[in-house]
């Protein structure tokens, strides 16, 4: 699984003209990136706390504020676009199920011929050599069956469908034999605040390895990205493999 960085907030010249327009001046971080800002310019409009007013002028003391005290609405406001790939399309059915704060696109199996998918073998099941060969011919049977489903099924809708809806009609038949291991592309934008939950809820589950796989690549790249509006997650490491943990909200180091 590979997760990508598609999109992130960037600031206009907007604030500035608004604190022009009211005589006000933001001692801004340079070192904070626009989506950190973003979320720091939305917490000071709330109580005009800008010029003389502007207490923790550094960002990450600001937001590290807002955190601890429960205010996070404000984290709303910085969106990232995550393209996810090569996740088993079980995992995408787990992760499009929290919707407050996420827009999701996945790859269409009625236009997309997954003759030849990549499958993605659950973590753990080398360590187990009858069970992974049990899931591998499983697997193979259900890609089997999915071609000649289609092969077989070319007649359906001859003389009633256009060119278009007989494929999509071959391929809603032949997909339903699909096995929930076959790969996937997942496009997933969220608030900041909708990622901190996914991370919390979901990062450390210890029988969904693939899940906490998911939220540890998901971290490395909004860390990358906004280190100030993700610094109380830490990733560690147990007998299973990789997890997220959420430390507390003043960042203290947290333990598995």
């Amino acid at each position: 699984m590979k997760i990508y960085l598609i999109a992130a907030p960037s600031l206009t010249g907007g604030m500035q003209e608004f604190l022009a327009s009211r005589h006000e001046s933001w001692q801004r971080e340079n070192e904070a990136s626009d989506s950190e800002l973003l979320v720091e310019a939305a917490g000071r409009i709330c109580y005009m706390s800008f010029g003389e007013r502007q207490f923790r002028k550094r960002n990450g003391d600001y937001i590290a504020n807002i955190v601890a005290q429960g205010h996070e609405s404000v984290l709303e406001h910085a969106n990232f676009t995550l393209l996810a790939d090569g996740l088993s399309r079980a995992l995408s059915h787990q992760i499009v199920r929290h919707r407050p704060g996420f827009a999701y696109s996945q790859l269409s199996q009625q236009y997309h011929d997954d003759s030849n998918a990549d499958l993605v073998e659950p973590a753990g099941l080398s360590d187990h050599p009858e069970a992974q060969r049990q899931w591998r011919v499983a697997t193979a049977a259900s890609r089997d069956a999915y071609r000649s489903l289609l092969a077989e099924a070319n007649a359906l809708g001859d003389g009633i469908l256009n060119t278009k809806e007989k494929k999509r009609l071959l391929r809603s038949v032949a997909r339903s034999v699909l096995p929930n291991a076959t790969a996937t592309s997942l496009m997933v934008t969220g608030n900041a605040r909708a990622w901190r939950h996914v991370l919390a809820v979901r990062g450390a589950i210890t029988g969904d390895l693939e899940m906490r796989s998911y939220c540890v690549e998901v971290l490395r790249v909004l860390s990358a990205a906004a280190p100030v509006l993700f610094f109380d997650f830490q990733i560690f490491e147990d007998n299973l493999g990789e997890l997220v943990r959420h430390c507390d909200s003043r960042g203290h180091k947290c333990s598995v």
